[in-house]
């Protein structure tokens, strides 16, 4: 098979396309040209051109995972969905993310702190956080230590009730829809009844 012509598309990607003599047409990163020595009329052999489109598939895999973790942090599960979700070959993205765990970049235990962090400052409970790490893709021998500090959150659900029933008594149908409410945003029924309680007891004295 003959490459015909190398065509730079443009874009902030820097790819570029290949032109072979089948028609047969491939877009590649810069890195895949000098990695394979290519070059326009350049004649490859079947174990040439099998090399070149493994190296295709290494180079999207790196770039895209490359954005991806530039962007935010990910675990490394999630990064590998991710980029199969996005269309790179399975087995290149499992091997990209090893290939970036070597270099340190990706740090599952990070990432899970990250997570609680933002959820206390959601105002959620422990079990929601647990949702979000599972999300994650985080596994679960690192919840025990990201979930050991979370704070108490009593002032949380205590502010969410009053931003919902603004001084008034709930009734029973409100007591349900918040209840449901928090229970979504990751507390138990204990803590939750807890602070009804503890709402109502409030009104109570102020009435007094």
């Amino acid at each position: 098979m003959r490459l015909d012509s190398l065509t730079p598309i443009p874009g902030p990607t820097g790819r570029i396309k290949l032109q072979f003599d089948s028609g047969l047409t491939m877009k590649v990163y810069p890195e895949v040209i000098s990695d394979c020595a290519l070059y326009a009329g350049k004649e490859l052999t079947e174990e040439e051109f099998s090399a070149l489109q493994e190296a295709a598939r290494r180079a999207s895999a790196r770039q895209r995972a490359v954005r991806i973790v530039s962007a935010s942090a990910v675990s490394e599960r999630e990064l590998q969905r991710r980029l199969v979700r996005k269309g790179e070959d399975p087995e290149e993205a499992r091997k990209t993310v090893g290939w970036l765990k070597d270099l340190n970049v990706l740090d599952d235990s990070q990432v899970a702190r990250d997570v609680v962090r933002k959820c206390v400052a959601k105002g959620y409970g422990p079990g929601r956080a647990r949702q979000e790490l599972y999300a994650k893709g985080v596994p679960r021998e690192l919840w025990e230590d990201a979930l050991a500090d979370y704070p108490d959150m009593g002032e949380a659900i205590d502010a969410f009730l009053q931003s919902r029933l603004r001084g008034d008594k709930p009734d029973q149908k409100q007591i349900q829809q918040l209840t449901g409410a928090l229970s979504r945003r990751g507390y138990g029924y204990d803590e939750i009844r807890t602070a009804l309680r503890r709402y109502t007891d409030a009104l109570e004295e102020d009435y007094q």
